[in-house]
């Protein structure tokens, strides 16, 4: 359930996709807010600046808590974005142990506003291959003698 508070900043995830914009970066915006709401960290999407397909709020924030909080404090945290998560955010996310995510607009309302958003082809995979050699590093990293 979205409350009042989690409106409020939602908004300043959209107002920090406004200015990304205002800046000539991508419309997208996110905030991670602590157990007491207060902002942690702000981000907004900076790809094309950087020249990195890696650099959308959303991932920098899970960097971020990853690297900045313990892990239970993560857990109590809320990331406010103005797109929903993709994919690859999502992971991150996932991995950070950020609590919960509240998101503007979904990603079929993105995709309907920028067509393009959708567009992502899947790349051809083969495997799972070589198991018995790919198992080793693993093997000696997680069961080290």
């Amino acid at each position: 359930m979205i409350t009042e508070a989690d409106e409020a900043l939602l908004r300043r995830a959209l107002a920090i996709a406004a200015r990304a914009v205002a800046q000539g970066d991508a419309p997208y915006g996110s905030l991670l807010a602590g157990p007491d709401g207060g902002i942690l960290a702000e981000a907004h999407n900076t790809v094309r600046r950087d020249n990195d397909i890696t650099a959308h709020p959303e991932l920098k924030l899970a960097r971020w808590a990853a690297r900045e909080l313990d892990p239970d404090t993560a857990a109590r945290t809320t990331m406010y974005t103005s797109c929903q998560p993709c994919g690859m955010c999502g992971g991150g996310i996932v991995r950070s142990g950020i609590g919960r995510v509240v998101y503007a607009l979904s990603t079929d309302q993105l995709v309907t506003l920028n067509p393009e958003s959708g567009a992502w082809p899947t790349p051809a995979e083969d495997g799972p291959a070589l198991h018995e050699e790919a198992r080793l590093p693993i093997e000696a990293y997680y069961r080290p003698s």
